[in-house]
């Protein structure tokens, strides 16, 4: 096999996740040619993969950009095609592009969305599913496998997991950062990503419960803590309010903004500076994961099962009833302080002094 095409552009999370499968295709195809085709906000999760040769970017909702990226990429006959994603005018693409395999979502003779039989066990459980949305549902709270595990088994590859690499200037930003809010390499910081941007409003946390773990965390440790707040544009309220209450609390606590403006990569790097990091099934999750951070996780309308931590910590998830709903009002009352400091603690305790990819100054 010399040449093969990855078409995922979304979620920014989904797309950091999917880079899981880079190392196995590399393993079982030596020599492969691993071309990805992305959104332009994704593209700095991928663009400086080792195991990528080349980024195409565009955007799904401008039909001139499809058309381009059309007459770019049908200059090869590609060996195999992964269509990831199931916009109609990804699947279109897809389908039209040359190729000797094509694996995931396509268009029917008739112009109707499918995918191919070795998917079914991710897209059987998503819009495209076969047997309906109940079906699907079902499905997805009933799965017990992680998205990396569910991918290299219809792929045939060895597991793997993410990667993001960041430019030199990223890390300069980061290590620049922690320098100027006095974060030395004895500073114990935990990370708070504790928001989920507009759509997800019951994937966070209410701002009252952050700050109440702020208390209970610092008060259990008996030691001084500085919560790095952070999230993208839609938290920049709610981040206020917890800064705001973190340092009115009067105790061994600082909480220190990390602003909700960065590029990618600059976010990534200031994510890289948390000892352990709470956080929602969000962007911040999958960049933890690949920065080797250690993890407090919690869920209530999105699957637990599916994401994995390769050791890096614990997830909390909702007893209720609508877990893993996909319900914009999830109930996640059960994800609770006493549980989420518990859950800190334990990271805490069993943390190993893995190699920073981002080192704190002395």
């Amino acid at each position: 096999m010399n040449s093969l095409l990855v078409i995922k552009t979304g979620a920014l999370g989904d797309v950091l996740r999917t880079t899981s499968i880079l190392a196995g295709l590399h393993k079982k195809y030596p020599g492969v040619a691993v071309t990805w085709l992305t959104a332009d906000a994704a593209k700095p999760l991928v663009d400086r993969h080792r195991g990528i040769e080349r980024v195409v970017t565009c955007d799904v909702k401008d039909e001139a950009s499809i058309e381009r990226v059309a007459e770019d990429l049908a200059g090869i006959t590609w060996d195999w095609i992964l269509s990831l994603d199931d916009e109609e005018p990804l699947c279109q693409l897809a389908t039209a592009l040359p190729h000797r395999r094509l694996s995931g979502a396509f268009l029917t003779q008739s112009g109707e969305r499918a995918y191919t039989d070795d998917v079914e066990p991710w897209f059987g459980m998503g819009l495209l599913s076969r047997d309906g949305k109940a079906a699907a549902d079902q499905r997805k709270i009933d799965n017990q496998r992680s998205h990396p595990e569910i991918f290299a088994d219809m792929f045939g590859i060895e597991a793997g997991r993410p990667e993001l690499p960041l430019p030199s200037d990223a890390v300069a930003a980061a290590q620049a950062f922690a320098s100027k809010m006095g974060l030395r390499r004895d500073t114990l910081v935990v990370g708070l990503n504790t928001g989920a941007g507009g759509r997800w409003t019951s994937k966070g946390l209410p701002v009252d419960r952050v700050v109440g773990y702020a208390r209970a965390l610092v008060t259990a440790l008996d030691q001084p803590v500085v919560f790095l707040v952070l999230g993208g544009p839609p938290e920049r309220e709610r981040n206020d309010e917890i800064l705001a209450g973190i340092n009115r609390l009067g105790l061994d606590a600082r909480a220190i903004d990390g602003g909700t403006e960065n590029a990618l990569p600059t976010f990534a790097g200031f994510v890289g500076l948390s000892d352990v990091l709470l956080t929602s099934d969000s962007l911040a999750l999958h960049v933890g994961v690949a920065m080797n951070v250690s993890i407090v996780s919690f869920f209530a309308p999105t699957s637990a099962a599916e994401i994995e931590l390769y050791g890096l910590g614990t997830k909390v998830v909702s007893t209720s009833a609508d877990y893993c709903s996909y319900s914009k009002t999830a109930d996640n009352s059960s994800i609770t302080v006493e549980r989420l400091v518990a859950a800190t603690i334990e990271v805490l305790e069993a943390k190993s002094d893995q190699r920073r990819l981002i080192p704190r100054p002395a």
